[in-house]
């Protein structure tokens, strides 16, 4: 385990023990930062396990003790449940924190490919938002696979990471993390409801990963 950087944040908690979760808990673990796993229950079986495997400054526990626990939390689950989430963790407990959304919209019930199920005028990270009106949001990695989230370096060239949101100082926040991951100049798309943007490429995302077979591929800004 590296030493904790002082300059970010040193408790975070991370939503969701899937494949995107474990990526970002483990990449927060390894620089030596405090980590929760956040799971619907205390006792979640791949929440013990992350907390054995990453030492004394790992824990696991429930959504809302993961708020109470953390300055940044990671929304980091299935997108259809995002809002749910929230609501379990506590709109209270999120009031002030800054909560990194990394979720899509994405509706497979119509089979391949999905749809959103977001509206034309909407994000799901401005319905975060309006279900955590305290906390200060920000979308982000919701473009890229997780490896690549926590690894650009696996790219062969540089590509690109968006940020949305509407405080400032949390985009700044969180634009200080992803440079300490490899992400070069993390690009500020402007207020929340810049997040659209990001989230409707996703089911083109799905496309490309068919016909590639591949999931290690990102979007790349070329300027003139």
């Amino acid at each position: 385990m590296s030493p904790a950087s002082p300059s970010l944040p040193q408790r975070h908690a991370v939503f969701g023990t899937g494949m995107v979760g474990q990526a970002i808990a483990g990449r927060l673990a390894a620089q030596g930062l405090a980590v929760f796993m956040g799971s619907r229950t205390d006792d979640n079986e791949r929440g013990r396990a992350f907390a054995a495997a990453h030492g004394e400054r790992a824990c696991h526990g429930s959504f809302a003790q993961g708020a109470e626990h953390a300055d940044v939390v990671w929304l980091a689950v299935n997108g259809q449940h995002a809002e749910a989430v929230v609501a379990q963790a506590g709109p209270e407990r999120l009031a002030g924190k800054v909560l990194v959304d990394l979720t899509n919209p994405l509706d497979f019930s119509q089979g391949m490919p999905p749809h959103l199920f977001t509206g034309p005028r909407e994000s799901l990270a401005e319905r975060i938002q309006a279900a955590a009106p305290g906390a200060r949001v920000v979308k982000t990695l919701n473009t890229m696979n997780c490896q690549v989230m926590v690894d650009p370096g696996r790219l062969s060239a540089p590509t690109d990471v968006f940020l949305s949101g509407d405080d400032a100082d949390a985009k700044a926040t969180v634009a200080a993390i992803l440079k300490s991951w490899g992400w070069q100049a993390p690009l500020d798309l402007g207020g929340l409801a810049t997040a659209r943007g990001p989230e409707a490429w996703v089911p083109f995302w799905v496309m490309l990963y068919g016909a590639q077979g591949t999931p290690d591929f990102n979007l790349k800004l070329v300027r003139s």
